[in-house]
């Protein structure tokens, strides 16, 4: 059961992605930090955030921890078509839609913050400078779900499973959490076939590939990157989509 906690310093990896996207001024970011305060959560590993179906009226923000969005079929079977990591939002407009076409299921404990959209709303209208960081978060996500398009269209298996691993460790990197060549890496097997159209087998040689040839390592709950330009390289890999760098405005 998810439950509500109150303490401080979990807003940095929100707004450090926001800043990536827009400057912020001190005003706005102090009006961001007491609303995600406010409305602090947390959930244990395995916990639904959000069930396909469901009517939302917030957004919630991933403060830490790792999650991921999913759809299901029928039969049980699972395609996850994207992560959240720290500092990333389920979908900021979702609110805007009569009910939500997908669930969001925690990897490992989560604290997040939600905003109710009045009040959400309220913070765009007072800063267009964080509005337009909103919605360049909506058109990263796209331009994400396009790459995984054409990972699972295009891409061979060693290509899918490298060109996730570095756009995961470059999505990290402007929140803080990449150490050297080394970040979390919490996903299990399981998740990972899920989110690459791979069976475990399948996924479980193409790991070992990458291992072999010095391109990474897996080590309890770790991903080290032996070299990321030949990763990268592999992978077929440009983050240009990611918009990664500050752009002024």
């Amino acid at each position: 059961m998810r439950s509500q906690v109150s303490e401080g310093g979990f807003a940095q990896a929100a707004i450090r992605r926001l800043e990536v996207l827009r400057p912020l001024s001190q005003e706005t970011i102090a009006v961001l930090e007491q609303a995600v305060l406010e409305g602090l959560f947390r959930a244990g590993p395995g916990e639904d955030l959000i069930v396909e179906g469901d009517t939302v009226d917030s957004i919630r923000i991933v403060l830490s921890g790792w999650a991921f969005r999913h759809k299901t079929l029928e039969d049980g079977r699972r395609q996850i078509v994207n992560f959240i990591l720290p500092g990333e939002t389920c979908d900021s407009h979702a609110y805007l839609l009569s009910t939500i076409d997908h669930s969001v299921t925690t990897v490992t404990s989560v604290a997040y913050a939600e905003i109710k959209r009045a009040r959400f709303e309220k913070l765009l209208a007072s800063d267009w400078a964080l509005a337009e960081a909103f919605m360049c978060e909506t058109l990263i996500n796209s331009a994400i779900q396009r790459e995984w398009t054409i990972s699972l269209g295009r891409r061979v298996a060693l290509e899918r499973v490298a060109h996730l691993l570095c756009e995961i460790f470059e999505r990290l990197r402007p929140v803080g959490l990449v150490d050297g060549n080394s970040c979390s890496f919490p996903v299990t097997q399981m998740e990972l076939a899920d989110a690459t159209g791979l069976s475990v087998v399948h996924l479980n040689r193409t790991i070992q590939e990458l291992r072999a040839t010095g391109l990474i390592t897996l080590r309890e709950r770790v991903l080290t990157i032996g070299d990321l330009d030949a990763l990268k390289n592999a992978a077929l890999f440009s983050p240009g989509y990611l918009q990664l760098y500050r752009r002024n405005r």
